[in-house]
């Protein structure tokens, strides 16, 4: 199947499940026949990789929000030009498990960081790219960290409080609310079966606008 190569995303607090959303989305397209890849922020490429590990992991050392910023959006720049654009470019589907929007999320609703800051950097790496979707799995944040503690040990931003990830929840609702043409909010609280039903329709929609553009 020959079509224009789609940047879709995934957002969410911590334990929405995109991780398991994002093998459903794989199989999805695989059965529809599209050429996709799927990578991962921070990270995606070695180096943007390195960054992911250097903001990751627990220190006793504080993290000032603008190095933590920083190192997003390097990690970003990287992920951005050597990963994302060439697949697309190459007619291939890219499936991202977080982008900028986590930021706005992450740094802004979380760390305080003024959206203005976050929006400069945002122009200076991305230009006028954007995902063509967001899908956003939405729960209570409660159930949510609920799910990432029985996962195992947390990582730097895992470890925050409850009013932390309230507040990037929130974020993402207002953006979703902002942008409805290129958010779709998933309720992921519901079943393991309604959440891979609702991605996988989405997908096929999606494709078939692609095709007979």
């Amino acid at each position: 199947m020959s079509m224009r190569g789609q940047f879709i995303t995934f957002e969410g607090t911590e334990g929405v499940g995109k991780s398991t959303q994002l093998a459903n989305a794989s199989r999805t397209l695989e059965e529809l026949g599209v050429d996709y890849i799927v990578t991962r922020e921070p990270g995606g490429t070695p180096m943007a990789e390195a960054i992911r590990e250097l903001l990751l992991a627990p220190r006793d050392e504080p993290v000032n929000e603008i190095t933590e910023l920083l190192l997003m959006f390097a990690a970003r720049a990287q992920h951005l030009h050597t990963r994302i654009l060439p697949a697309i470019n190459a007619g291939q589907w890219v499936l991202c498990d977080r982008f900028t929007d986590a930021t706005f999320a992450y740094q802004g609703g979380g760390r305080g960081v003024p959206k203005e800051r976050i929006a400069l950097l945002e122009n200076l790496v991305q230009g006028e790219v954007r995902p063509d979707h967001v899908i956003l799995l939405d729960a209570p944040v409660a159930t949510g960290m609920a799910r990432a503690r029985d996962r195992g040990e947390l990582d730097r931003f895992e470890q925050e409080d409850l009013e932390f990830f309230q507040r990037i929840r929130d974020v993402y609702r207002e953006r979703a609310i902002a942008q409805p043409s290129r958010y779709q909010v998933v309720n992921a609280a519901r079943s393991l079966e309604e959440v891979s039903g609702a991605v996988s329709g989405l997908l096929s929609e999606w494709v078939t606008q692609s095709a007979v553009r």
